[in-house]
């Protein structure tokens, strides 16, 4: 007889989990951007840039299985709304199953359509794991458009990327507070931790 205990259970799902990413990138390699979710040490670093305390609305960008969400979701310590987005459907299904009280949208260049649609007034954080490398760039402005009309003044985007490819075009929109280099990951990957202009930025 065998007994599955606890840790068991968790290799087996982490497998399934990398298995699933990997199909994944090979039927839409553009669209996942990578062949294995993100490591903890890089979902980590993502969400201990965010000053949490402050933070009542909450969007995550390309959730994919869900390897930066939980980590969200147990930094996330009061009220409030985290809604996610992720394009693929089959992903976008076990998100809802997994995390049956946050809405899971299929197109990140509708985030002010999906904040009408949950009587958001506007994001205060903003995680993302979209590989914009792999857009084109007309989708690339269109994603940044959304991101900045549905953000705070003052608000946060912390977005991971492979290379500093997109780092003039967030200087041009946003206050790039920090870029962390995170090695363990496959591939290793950078942190973009950026605050959207305030008011008295502009004074």
């Amino acid at each position: 007889m065998t007994i599955n205990t606890p840790l068991d259970r968790k290799d087996k799902k982490d497998k399934n989990e990398k298995m699933l990413f990997l199909y994944k990138f090979f039927r839409a390699p553009k669209q996942i951007g990578s062949v294995t979710p993100s490591s903890r040490f890089l979902a980590r670093k993502m969400v201990e840039a965010v000053p949490w305390p402050e933070i009542r609305y909450t969007a995550e960008l390309g959730a994919g299985t869900g390897a930066i969400t939980k980590f969200i979701h147990n930094a996330r310590n009061h009220p409030g709304k985290f809604i996610l987005f992720e394009r693929d459907a089959l992903l976008r299904g076990q998100l809802s199953q997994m995390y049956p009280d946050y809405t899971c949208y299929p197109d990140a260049t509708q985030i002010t359509n999906a904040l009408q649609s949950e009587g958001i007034p506007h994001l205060d954080c903003i995680l993302s794991g979209l590989p914009f490398f792999n857009f084109e760039q007309s989708v690339r402005d269109k994603l940044l458009e959304q991101i900045l009309l549905s953000l705070r003044p003052g608000g946060w985007f912390v977005a991971f990327q492979y290379s500093f490819q997109m780092k003039k075009q967030l200087k041009e929109h946003f206050n790039i507070e920090s870029i962390n280099f995170v090695p363990y990951n496959i591939p290793p990957a950078f942190v973009y931790v950026c605050r959207k202009e305030q008011l008295s930025d502009l004074f």
